[in-house]
């Protein structure tokens, strides 16, 4: 077939979810929710924790962190699902799309290293209180931010540049919310058996690796806390890590079907609706999950917000 990508000003056509829906309009309506809770609980949060110095904490620096990059990630996606809605328009530029994928897969896989890294803080709190100013200085919290974004960034600029080169077809219809590789290799015109084995790895290890760190550091603080003497002791610890627990359920879920289930498990329309599911809906929820049961980020927002109110 005919290789159309010859130049860098050919495109795409994102068919999206709005396309197969049989209510566009309610979902549209709904996806404009979402995008709108996700950028009001996600700024709300940061601006607690930016203002108020008891919040000045390794704990809250990193949730800050997470809210930061679930707010980049839901705008990399769905404003764009919107316009498209509204103007009747799904075309998406080749340099566009590989912007969109680059950006998605860097803010996808610093969550996926920043989640270990959460694990680990509470880890260190629950099991080493005593050690934890030491273990979790200012220096190593920014050394784990960094990190995160750093790592994440060069295996989405290494996967987005070989993912691009590859020569497509003249078919130009992704069938997919956003550009990812897995929808993108189906339209390449060649033998990508071998990149996908690459991607897979690469997967395996930037998902299975942190959890298992994760379900590690939850064995070690469970045990932990089921020998507390004190029961609001083993409640204000088990309320914390439920709620680190369920993002982790949140993020971990989709990106384990999505990436490392063989794409013969799973239809197009079913990648669609979990691509909204971690792109929009968790974006949403996190900050809610981490603010409505802590007592310290409630305070903080009512200081803030009367702060400014008045």
């Amino acid at each position: 077939m005919e290789h159309w990508n010859f130049t860098l000003g050919s495109g795409f056509i994102l068919m999206g979810i709005l396309n197969d829906s049989l209510s566009p309009e309610l979902l549209c309506a709904a996806i404009t929710v979402l995008y709108m809770l996700a950028l009001a609980t996600n700024c709300l949060l940061l601006l607690a924790i930016t203002m108020d110095a008891r919040l000045h904490v390794p704990m809250y620096l990193l949730l800050g962190q997470l809210s930061l990059m679930d707010l980049f990630f839901t705008s990399v996606v769905t404003p764009k699902a919107f316009m498209d809605f509204l103007l009747s328009e799904n075309t998406i530029s080749f340099v566009g799309c590989a912007l969109q994928m680059f950006l998605a897969l860097t803010l996808g896989g610093a969550e996926d290293l920043l989640l270990a890294f959460m694990a680990y803080d509470r880890y260190v709190a629950i099991c080493h209180p005593l050690n934890y100013m030491v273990l979790m200085r200012p220096r190593v919290c920014w050394l784990m931010v960094a990190t995160s974004w750093v790592l994440a960034s060069l295996s989405a600029l290494g996967h987005t540049l070989y993912t691009m080169h590859f020569p497509f077809c003249m078919s130009q219809e992704i069938s997919h919310l956003l550009c990812e590789i897995p929808p993108l290799l189906k339209l390449v015109c060649a033998d990508t058996s071998r990149y996908e084995l690459m991607v897979y790895v690469t997967v395996v290890t930037f998902v299975l690796l942190p959890l298992s760190a994760i379900v590690s550091s939850y064995t070690l603080i469970l045990l932990t806390v089921l020998h507390m003497p004190s029961k609001e002791g083993r409640w204000k610890a088990l309320v914390t890590c439920s709620s680190h627990l369920t993002v982790v359920g949140m993020f971990y879920g989709p990106a384990t079907f999505m990436y490392v289930l063989p794409s013969s498990l799973h239809s197009p329309k079913q990648d669609n609706i979990i691509s909204v599911f971690y792109t929009m809906v968790t974006p949403a929820l996190n900050p809610l999950i981490y603010s409505l049961r802590n007592k310290e980020v409630m305070g903080a927002l009512r200081r803030v917000l009367g702060k400014y109110i008045l």
